[in-house]
């Protein structure tokens, strides 16, 4: 059965196709961007449940997910954890060269990696990944360099938006689909 799949310009789903490994920053990409504190100074985030299973669901189909963030928590660690996410990387001011040691470590090339972020220290990856990724609440000077700016805001389900044109890009959204249809998922 063909169903209805995430709409894309033809050269985007071309690149998509070519991923291997989604690199992901965290504040203002998996969560919505702002930081909580109780009083006792633990901080808490908020993570969207459609991203989540996104990320399951790419993960299953053989891509590699990474986490590159500039600050260090332990919700973070816990989510990443809860994912399957092995590739973790917290405390990264410079996640350029981060990306690079990934490439190696997977034995693949910029090229075949989509990258999405929203801030300054982004910016580099998103420049130079495969396929470079923001979000709506980005400032213009980084959504610029994107090849692709996500319709759903950070933490509100723009990586799953990612994960499901990874699925279409790379032929498996069909069979995903008739998977849960057919509750054989």
């Amino acid at each position: 059965m063909r169903h209805e799949s995430p709409s894309l310009a033809p050269h985007l789903l071309d690149r998509l196709r070519r991923v291997r490994l989604l690199a992901l920053d965290v504040d203002g990409v998996l969560s919505d961007g702002r930081l909580y504190f109780h009083a006792d100074g633990n901080e808490i985030k908020a993570f969207h449940t459609l991203d989540g299973h996104g990320i399951k669901l790419i993960r299953n189909a053989g891509i590699e997910v990474a986490l590159i963030t500039g600050r260090d928590s332990p919700m973070v660690s816990r989510r990443a954890a809860a994912l399957g996410i092995s590739h973790l990387h917290q405390g990264i001011a410079r996640k350029l060269p981060v990306l690079h040691q990934l490439c190696e470590q997977l034995d693949i090339t910029l090229d075949q990696v989509a990258y999405c972020g929203d801030d300054m220290p982004d910016l580099a990856p998103i420049f130079q990944a495969g396929v470079g990724i923001s979000v709506p609440g980005a400032p213009s000077y980084i959504r610029q360099h994107a090849d692709w700016v996500t319709e759903r805001p950070g933490g509100h389900g723009a990586v799953r938006e990612i994960c499901d044109a990874l699925l279409q890009a790379q032929g498996q959204w069909d069979a995903m689909l008739d998977a849960y249809l057919n509750d054989r998922a």
